[in-house]
């Protein structure tokens, strides 16, 4: 195989991993299986016994993750649009790929049972959860999103420091007027934030006038700075919608 032919050969690989564009069947079928895969591996979290069957669809699905894992870094420099050794060497530390090491580690102890190192590797089981953002790079509605909250991001910053300051405030004033009423400071912060969400559990509250003023006055605003979030996503959303069918025409 040529050099040209090699990176028509990546090129096409990276088409095929990519999002199915419309028109692409075969990229679409491996969008679809790679779906499948992630569902079909987080299938024995939905059950505490251990069934044989298990044991062959994760070995089966560790493979085909590992084959995506693996051509992914192969096309990494089609990912960013660079070209050269730096975009090999900064694949393994990108978001999406960290996520996908984490979906690969719990299947190692499955392949390789007979280390004893290995088994310490166990512990990562848990991390089969993680699978599921990796449906995240097969969905154009997650991708929109994705877009929405990076456009976004500034906008939420500044109300999840305004939402944060708000809580610190409030608990330290209810654990100031009620020092009877919780044991701890994080006691207070845990009331601030149930308070701000207005869920109010009910477990820990204060009990003197003073101190149901500020619950009140914590559930008020609260409504308004928790509103505040999804207003902006609302309108990133539709913006980026608009864009998208824009796009699509």
């Amino acid at each position: 195989m040529s050099k040209v032919q090699f990176e028509l050969f990546r090129m096409r690989v990276f088409e095929l991993i990519e999002k199915a564009d419309r028109g692409d069947w075969k990229s679409a079928v491996y969008d679809y299986t790679m779906i499948a895969s992630i569902i079909v591996s987080l299938l024995p979290l939905t059950i505490k016994s251990e069934l044989a069957v298990f044991h062959i669809t994760d070995r089966i699905t560790a493979v085909i993750f590992i084959a995506d894992y693996l051509l992914r870094w192969l096309t990494a420099d089609y990912k960013f649009k660079k070209a050269g050794i730096h975009s090999f060497l900064r694949y393994p530390f990108s978001f999406m790929a960290v996520i996908d090491l984490l979906s690969i580690l719990p299947s190692i102890t499955i392949l390789k049972n007979s280390f004893q190192v290995l088994r310490l590797l166990r512990v990562f089981r848990a991390l089969r959860v993680f699978r599921v953002f990796k449906v995240i790079r097969y969905s154009h509605s997650f991708t929109i999103i994705g877009n929405v909250l990076r456009s976004s991001r500034e906008s939420l910053l500044a109300v999840g420091a305004l939402a944060i300051g708000y809580i610190l405030v409030s608990a330290l004033a209810v654990f100031t007027l009620e020092p009877e009423s919780f044991e701890t400071f994080f006691d207070a912060i845990y009331w601030a934030t149930v308070s701000l969400t207005t869920v109010g559990y009910g477990d820990i509250y204060p009990v003197t006038m003073i101190g149901r003023i500020v619950t009140m006055l914590s559930s008020i605003f609260g409504i308004a700075i928790v509103a505040l979030p999804a207003g902006i996503i609302t309108a990133g959303f539709m913006t980026e919608l608009e864009k998208y069918h824009h796009k699509e025409k």
